[in-house]
């Protein structure tokens, strides 16, 4: 199986596929199908109460689609719904993911969710990521483009809280507020993510909750 990243950043993953091989992908991501592919839609893998926790906690879709190549030389566009950059990261060892980030995987990996709980505070707008089980590729979504940065033993990193798409679960962070009151009044940094190293962190460049707020101006007014 091969992968081609098309036209980023408003792109998508070209995934080359011969007989016997298949990607599992969240509803609505297909862009397109070439040569002989069975798609067969269903409950995630894990069973119903890790699918049930997936689409209501992590907002995730409830069923997912599984395309298989029944002959050689077959060609699966995938998009996400994210205008940003689609990546595929590998990955050997369990990883929390944004909720929303997450396009496809291969058939190696199972996704749950997993509570942050209340000392942890959140990520974005939810209290809940997504988990990786398994060993394989991820197919990535993010706002705006996707950088990924290597910390050392003990190297800290800060986060803008919406800036996180994915890393080691069991990298040590906590997520806390960010100065003082009037740095979260009047500078737009109310809660960050403080993540510890040894890892790799995967981050996106653009902010979605900023964006939804520059559009506020321009949405109609109720009378």
């Amino acid at each position: 199986m091969e992968y081609n990243i098309v036209k980023n950043p408003m792109g998508l993953i070209e995934i080359s596929m011969d007989r016997g091989e298949s990607v599992t992908a969240e509803a609505g991501a297909m862009a397109f199908m070439r040569g002989d592919i069975k798609t067969e839609t269903g409950l995630r893998k894990g069973g119903l109460f890790k699918t049930i926790k997936a689409a209501a906690l992590g907002g995730e879709s409830f069923f997912v689609n599984k395309f298989s190549a029944n002959e050689d030389g077959c060609t699966l566009g995938l998009t996400g719904s994210f205008l940003g950059d689609l990546e595929v990261i590998h990955i050997d060892s369990e990883h929390i993911i944004q909720s929303g980030s997450y396009v496809a995987s291969t058939d190696t990996i199972t996704i749950d969710t997993k509570w942050q709980g209340f000392t942890k505070g959140i990520f974005g707008t939810n209290m809940f990521m997504l988990k990786t089980v398994g060993t394989g590729d991820i197919f990535l979504n993010a706002w705006g483009g996707i950088i990924s940065t290597e910390l050392g033993q003990g190297e800290k990193m800060t986060l803008d809280n919406y800036q996180l798409v994915a890393m080691r679960s069991d990298m040590p962070y906590v997520v806390k507020k960010h100065g003082g009151l009037k740095t979260t009044i009047f500078g737009g940094e109310a809660l960050v993510i403080e993540i510890t190293g040894p890892g790799t962190v995967h981050h996106q460049t653009k902010n979605i909750s900023e964006f939804a707020r520059t559009l506020i101006p321009f949405l109609p007014k109720s009378r």
